[in-house]
């Protein structure tokens, strides 16, 4: 029998990762962008694959709260 220490493994962070949430199925979504002045956002989820309905026209803050919804309902596990 193997044992194996997680199921899933952490997705490679890109470099302009601002910020990772982690999904109810265990999947990550990610926002990215230059940071806290720029309108230049988006989310990506790593599991259902879903993205920003508008992306890159939002701001760090506003961002932030359609990344953690969206988070809080996925259900979609990591594939990879």
């Amino acid at each position: 029998m193997s044992t194996s220490s997680s199921a899933f493994t952490e997705p490679d962070r890109p470099t302009n990762l601002q910020i990772r949430f982690l999904t109810i199925g265990g999947s990550s979504v990610d926002v990215t962008g230059p940071g806290h002045s720029s309108d230049k956002h988006r989310w990506d989820c790593h599991g259902c694959k879903d993205t920003s309905r508008y992306p890159e026209e939002n701001h760090l803050w506003d961002i932030r709260e359609k990344a953690n919804t969206h988070a809080g309902l996925c259900r979609a596990i990591p594939l990879t």
